[in-house]
């Protein structure tokens, strides 16, 4: 990069967190008469408003930062009470320690064994579409169980070398096709989990926000959310290799004749015991999260259930004390350093507080989302309203974080539940995942999209908006004809 580019890009980015910041503090003057909303409510809107500008323009991370220190300069809560709400929370405290246990999976390169096993099954031989729909599976499992960078950069390393191998060049078709499927399916991996990063966050967030609503909060199953996910998904990954197969058509026949096996040429070592141990500590810290919600029934499954915030950390502590070779078998503060992102964690982090914040009764926006939005919701079916809820969740989160735009629309379902009586566990579990499976289009819609735009040479960003934007858009089709049945049978 020149310097004149890097001075412009400079000057932007100091131009930006200008703007970003003079919101936060500014908008709260506006002459502006929101129904319901308080003075408070301006300072956080207002703060809210200019978190958003500051996480598409310039960093994440600092942006997030930057929100909760202005939440804390607010009259919402003294600044020691923003801390312990932000980073306190139970919700965030599991983030945290999935990410250290995720993160050993890449620091140990346990994910390279993972994805070695999805590029050698022999039953793809001679089937180019059979081997893409494979990996796309790889992709989609451990974006769920892992995370969407390491489903990324696993498989595109070893992909670029067989294209190389099998003749393709930077641009061609099929590379293209398939670059951009890893990506899509890792997203539609994303939200798989209830109990891991941007799934955990908005189901807590659900629950924490619907407190006050007649019954209680709504606590979604954790089983019957990962079985909408997990069937839709599957039919979601179908259509998008079946839609790269027919309707664009690429040149596969180079991949005819290529055998996996010749991946082994370079065989990766035995699994030491380090790697094993963690794997089987991983394995058991995602059973005993799953367990509760599938087998609520058997002994012990009460205690699991209650102590899922913990478990995260026991699996961490026990792996960190388990000694091989004189070194513990998870080295915590060398995974922290290198396999933790930082800026997810803090987008997390802020997104949980600002979902908070903005729902609180102390200023008065959910108040006002009710006033403006009940003349709208007056009459409207439970189907009509999630259509009109995914519509505009597909809309707004590739143009934003897709995280927040789940926050921004929860307590929307909140109002419409609180006014029909609709069970709100199939409204929610279907918002939380098409909003965060979809934000493929745009740079702006989440990293996993910016990583796939910002992979030029390979996929000409005009290539990108072509693939994604059908691909989303069958996502949306199937998330109603397939997800809202599903999800008010199982839910």
């Amino acid at each position: 990069m020149s310097s004149s580019t890097t001075d412009k890009k400079n000057r932007m980015t100091i131009i930006h967190s200008i703007i970003g910041v003079a919101i936060m503090v500014f908008f709260r003057y506006l002459p502006l008469n929101l129904p319901e909303v308080t003075p408070v409510g301006m300072q956080v809107i207002g703060i809210f408003i200019g978190t958003l500008y500051l996480w598409t323009f310039v960093d994440p991370a600092w942006g997030s930062l930057m929100a909760i220190a202005m939440l804390g300069f607010s009259d919402y809560m003294p600044m020691a009470g923003i801390i312990k709400e932000a980073f306190g929370s139970a919700v965030t405290q599991q983030v945290f320690f999935l990410m250290i246990m995720s993160g050993a999976l890449v620091y140990y390169k346990i994910t390279l064994y993972i994805g070695r096993f999805f590029l050698t099954r022999k039953f793809t031989n001679g089937r180019p579409w059979l081997l893409v729909f494979v990996v796309c599976v790889g992709c989609y499992l451990i974006a769920g169980f892992i995370n969407c960078f390491t489903a990324i950069f696993l498989f595109w390393p070893i992909l670029y070398d067989i294209f190389d191998e099998l003749g393709y060049k930077r641009g061609d078709a099929f590379p293209r096709v398939f670059l951009t499927l890893v990506v899509v399916s890792a997203l539609i991996g994303f939200p798989m989990a209830p109990y891991m990063q941007n799934g955990l966050a908005l189901l807590s967030n659900f629950t924490a926000i619907t407190a006050n609503m007649p019954g209680g909060p709504v606590v979604v199953n954790n089983a019957s959310y990962m079985a909408v996910a997990i069937i839709m998904g599957m039919i979601m990954l179908t259509a998008n290799v079946m839609y790269a197969k027919f309707v664009i058509r690429p040149d596969v026949s180079k991949l005819k004749g290529y055998d996996v096996s010749l991946l082994n040429k370079n065989p990766l070592p035995p699994m030491d015991a380090r790697q094993k141990v963690i794997t089987a500590g991983f394995v058991a810290l995602v059973l005993c999260l799953m367990f509760p919600s599938l087998i609520p029934s058997l002994p012990g499954m009460a205690f699991l259930s209650a102590n899922s915030y913990g478990l995260c950390i026991f699996a961490v502590a026990v792996l960190a004390a388990i000694q091989i070779d004189g070194k513990s078998a998870l080295e915590i503060p060398k995974v922290i350093a290198s396999n933790v992102n930082w800026g997810a964690y803090f987008i997390i982090v802020s997104a949980i507080l600002l979902g908070n914040v903005l729902t609180s009764d102390s200023t008065g926006v959910s108040a006002c989302l009710s006033v403006v939005l009940s003349p709208l919701f007056n009459g409207m079916s439970a189907t009509v309203f999630i259509i009109f809820l995914l519509l505009v969740a597909g809309i707004l989160t590739n143009v934003s974080n897709s995280l927040v735009i789940g926050m921004i629309l929860q307590p929307v379902v909140v109002t419409y539940c609180t006014q029909t009586g609709a069970n709100a566990a199939p409204i929610v579990t279907l918002l939380i995942l098409f909003v965060l499976l979809s934000a493929a289009i745009t740079p702006a819609a989440s990293p996993f999209a910016a990583i796939l735009h910002s992979n030029k040479e390979w996929v000409p960003t005009k290539y990108v908006y072509q693939y994604t934007m059908p691909m989303v858009l069958m996502e949306f089709v199937i998330t109603l004809v397939i997800g809202i049945p599903l999800a008010n049978i199982l839910m």
